[in-house]
């Protein structure tokens, strides 16, 4: 699995960002447009953090809250790496300037790390709830940021976001399927 990552992520930054560039596309709702997807992504994992939160303050059954937890994981994971891969290239190339993905890319791999701990950790331990909980408040910040000033910049840009995300749909469902979970429909 590790090689077939590395070789994928690989072969992914060595396509030119260029091929991303073209007429400005202003999100249009489609369910293959990045904006779209990505914020619709957004939306999703808020809601299973709200779950989450919820069977965590009913003391819910530990096997329900790492069912939960891990579909938070590899939700995040695979959106974070769709991102790193094939969006902040693009945005990175066509936008003066790269500050604001290079904060993203921090957040992100800041909550690659509570995502790691998560993952090995379980609900009997003392730190687990707060941990998702911590993850949660996190990832809203990340939102925030993200829907509030990358996204209006990518609008403006010269991106071709359909593209962009028809890129990112494939390369989300890549990652869920090798992490075993289903793309969420």
């Amino acid at each position: 699995m590790a090689t077939k990552k590395s070789s994928t992520r690989s072969s992914r930054k060595s396509a030119s960002p260029t091929a991303h560039r073209g007429p400005a596309t202003r999100s249009n709702g489609s369910e293959s447009e990045a904006i779209a997807q990505l914020t619709e992504d957004h939306a999703r994992v808020k809601k299973l953090f709200k779950q989450y939160d919820k069977l965590a303050k009913a003391d819910a059954d530990g096997s329900e809250r790492q069912e939960l937890a891990s579909k938070i994981c590899a939700e995040l994971t695979a959106h974070a790496n769709a991102e790193e891969e094939i969006l902040y290239p693009a945005v990175r190339e066509a936008l003066d300037d790269a500050s604001l993905i290079d904060e993203a890319e921090v957040e992100h791999a800041t909550a690659k790390e509570l995502i790691a701990q998560i993952q090995d950790s379980s609900p009997d331990d003392e730190l687990f709830d707060a941990k998702v909980k911590v993850l949660g408040e996190y990832i809203n910040h990340h939102v925030e940021e993200e829907e509030g000033e990358i996204f209006p910049k990518i609008r403006k840009g010269k991106i071709d976001t359909v593209s962009l995300g028809e890129e990112i749909a494939a390369r989300k469902a890549e990652i869920l399927d090798g992490l075993g979970m289903e793309v969420a429909a």
